[in-house]
């Protein structure tokens, strides 16, 4: 069985038409964080454990400052619409045999600010690139998921990131128009196809080989080594504590 989550019902109804099987649509606005509530309400209300949770969705390298909510668009979409969206999901998680979650973090992690998460401003306000806040929001998928994985000790459910590696989609089309053109150019020799970019997810969130394997940062269905910044328990604790805040009337 499974459960579709797109931007709009019509993308979710149209991916479920090409999976065989029982499949169910839902619409969710990452963005929006009463439809996140919504949509989790609704994938409570089928009554069923949930095997596999996998955060695929997102945006990249606004070119303009973005806000919503008080908050730099990439960050609440990337990171604090998943982040409520697990938690308000994980009673479910742990009612499956052995549940599994996927953050889909990236390489480009590394390319957040050198403080790892720039809590004075989250807004944006105080100064903004594209590329190092997609990078902030990417570094907090993965600090979530080390964060998550923590609290999932003792459990039978995992939490893990994955790099999908760079994938021919339309994931780069608030891009510059020149440097759009070019990764179009190139996009069908050196980038993976979508089926290769799903691969490395699709292998975390299934393979009996990965029983009991948390905490842990893969890309080409390899354990990998993130940047430091990643690795830093401290850091990951305070944005845990801080989405809770953020979030609190969702949660």
């Amino acid at each position: 069985h499974v459960v579709a989550v797109a931007r709009s019902l019509e993308k979710a109804e149209q991916a479920c038409a090409q999976a065989s099987g029982e499949t169910t649509a839902i619409a969710c606005e990452l963005s929006d964080l009463e439809s996140v509530v919504e949509c989790s309400n609704r994938i409570n209300a089928l009554g069923r454990p949930i095997d596999t949770l996998i955060c695929n969705a997102g945006i990249m390298a606004l070119p303009r400052l973005e806000q919503k909510m008080g908050l730099e668009l990439q960050f609440l979409t990337n990171h604090l619409g998943h982040f409520v969206l697990v938690n308000r999901l994980l009673d479910k998680v742990l009612q499956a045999p052995a549940g599994r979650i996927v953050m889909l973090s990236s390489a480009g992690h590394a390319a957040a600010p050198k403080c790892g998460i720039d809590f004075d401003n989250l807004s944006g306000e105080k100064g903004y690139s594209g590329w190092r806040f997609y990078g902030q929001s990417k570094l907090a998928n993965l600090l979530t998921a080390k964060a998550l994985a923590r609290r999932l000790e003792g459990t039978r459910a995992t939490a893990n990131a994955v790099h999908p590696g760079v994938i021919n989609t339309n994931l780069g089309r608030h891009m510059p128009g020149v440097l759009r053109h070019a990764m179009r150019l190139i996009a069908n020799i050196a980038f993976k196809s979508v089926e290769q970019g799903a691969a490395t997810q699709c292998y975390v969130a299934t393979h009996p080989a990965l029983a009991g394997v948390s905490g842990e940062y893969f890309a080409d269905s390899n354990i990998t080594k993130p940047a430091r910044r990643a690795e830093n328990r401290k850091l990951a604790e305070r944005l845990w504590t801080v989405s809770g805040q953020l979030a609190a009337d969702y949660l």
